[in-house]
């Protein structure tokens, strides 16, 4: 009996010992530098950085700056873009991307939550600047993939293969958001400023606002095939930047502008010879065509992508307006003032030219490596005569596209496919020589197609990029 006891002791203490050194080992296993729970003021600051250098900035950019020719691809992946070897129609290509957007859609939409339901209800401020960033978000994914899955997404242990929404219901939320955003920004809130946790802004709600007009902007103009609003598109650019001071971007000396830091590692991008024949057309009063690009042992040497030119690293000439402290664009002053003169000249109305003007004096001063002075700007703009119609309208675009050299490439693919949709497509010609390559749009990423049905359906073999449009394109999805 005595040595039963004895037993039954043991056991006793032997389980509590294992509860205790589970609970230890519980919270032993805890990370604190990962919690389960953030305040959304640091969250948003996460978002910003990685919306700006992750989903626009980067691999996106990239690809969609070779297939507007903006740049060229010499080497490896940037290379097989170029010749349309494979690269365009692979799901793996976008992966990086697919994911980023979806990374950030997600913890906008937990702070969106926090902050109408959850524990920081009444923090207007940073639920405001969600709603705008969730929109911009949202934009870059469903303009470059199409249909995408939206309203089921972003639900772990929930929903395990989301649907896969139309655009055309995508675009609706888009400026849902961006309107809910500007009055929730415009309402006191309970929370402090986010000041510093604000690396765009600095917490000034106002600037947000002129922010989310810019993409009201740029989206309702993005819409224009299907339901042109051209003053629609002049009222929200005047509710936006007045000066570049406004511009949606990010700088900051501890996150390098993504394609500074891509082309000093990998050296995979080069001039396009087709963008600089573009800006040569200017003629010598464009100070710009002398002073964009490096010259390689003196000599100007682009590549001719209107051939598959041969694959090389140091090979070409690269731009000369690269570096790491440069901005990275989400919304640019430029492309403000551009969109305006657009609208303007649609509308035929007068003051589009000089809206024009006033848009290539914008994109002359952008912060780069390369300095141009006003005088410069203005000795251009002087040289160019008066013009009317179609001409001004090709002429708009034409500045436009130069001005979106060399990181804001997501912009310039979109306004191409827009333009050749709405019968402007000569207006920025495109001189690959496989033109019936183009890719109409970005291949689904691999993590969906391997584990959505409802992707890997649309996906097939990927070919589909170079036949189906996007929505606002003309296309279906």
């Amino acid at each position: 009996m005595k040595n039963i006891k004895i037993t039954i002791t043991a056991l006793m203490a032997l389980f509590l010992f294992q509860s205790c050194s589970e609970d230890k080992m519980d919270e032993i296993n805890k990370n604190v530098n990962n919690p389960a729970d953030m305040a959304t003021r640091l969250i948003i600051t996460d978002v910003m950085v990685n919306s700006a250098f992750t989903v626009t900035g980067a691999d996106a950019s990239f690809y969609a700056g070779v297939y507007s020719e903006l740049s060229a691809g010499n080497h490896n992946q940037m290379y097989n873009a170029q010749v349309r070897r494979a690269d365009p129609q692979l799901s793996s290509t976008y992966n990086n991307g697919w994911n980023n957007s979806y990374r950030q859609l997600r913890e906008l939409n937990i702070i969106i939550d926090k902050c109408t339901v959850g524990e920081e209800k009444g923090n207007f401020q940073t639920l405001g600047i969600a709603q705008v960033l969730k929109a911009y978000n949202l934009a870059i994914l469903t303009d470059l993939f199409g249909d995408v899955p939206y309203t089921e997404s972003g639900k772990p242990g929930e929903i395990f293969q989301p649907k896969v929404d139309k655009q055309e219901a995508i675009y609706l939320d888009i400026f849902k958001n961006l309107n809910e955003g500007i009055a929730n920004l415009k309402k006191t809130s309970t929370y402090a400023n986010l000041l510093l946790q604000d690396p765009i802004y600095g917490g000034d709600s106002a600037r947000w606002i002129k922010a989310a007009n810019g993409l009201l902007a740029r989206y309702t103009m993005r819409l224009s095939l299907r339901k042109a609003d051209y003053q629609g598109v002049i009222n929200y650019a005047n509710a936006s930047f007045t000066t570049a001071d406004d511009e949606l971007k990010l700088v900051s000396k501890g996150v390098p502008n993504p394609f500074a830091r891509f082309e000093l590692n990998r050296g995979a991008l080069s001039v396009a010879k087709s963008f600089y024949d573009i800006m040569a057309a200017n003629g010598p009063a464009d100070a710009r065509t002398a002073s964009f690009f490096t010259k390689k042992a003196g000599v100007f040497r682009p590549f001719d992508n209107s051939k598959e030119d041969v694959e090389a690293q140091g090979r070409y000439s690269i731009s000369a307006l690269m570096s790491e402290a440069n901005a990275t664009y989400l919304l640019s002053y430029h492309e403000l003032l551009f969109l305006k003169a657009e609208a303007q000249a649609r509308l035929g109305l007068p003051e589009a030219q000089t809206t024009m003007n006033a848009a290539i004096k914008a994109a002359y001063a952008k912060k780069t490596a390369v300095a141009f002075t006003p005088a410069q700007a203005d000795t251009y703009t002087a040289s160019i005569g008066a013009l009317t119609g179609n001409a001004l309208l090709k002429k708009i675009m034409v500045e436009k596209h130069i001005s979106f050299y060399e990181n804001e490439g997501i912009e310039s693919y979109n306004d191409i496919r827009r333009l050749q949709a709405m019968g402007n497509g000569d207006f920025i010609p495109l001189v690959n020589p496989k033109p019936e390559l183009f890719p109409q749009r970005f291949a689904y990423g691999q993590s969906d197609v391997a584990s959505n049905s409802n992707i890997k359906d649309l996906y097939g073999d990927g070919s589909y990029v170079y036949k189906e449009k996007v929505w606002w394109a003309g296309g279906t999805r």
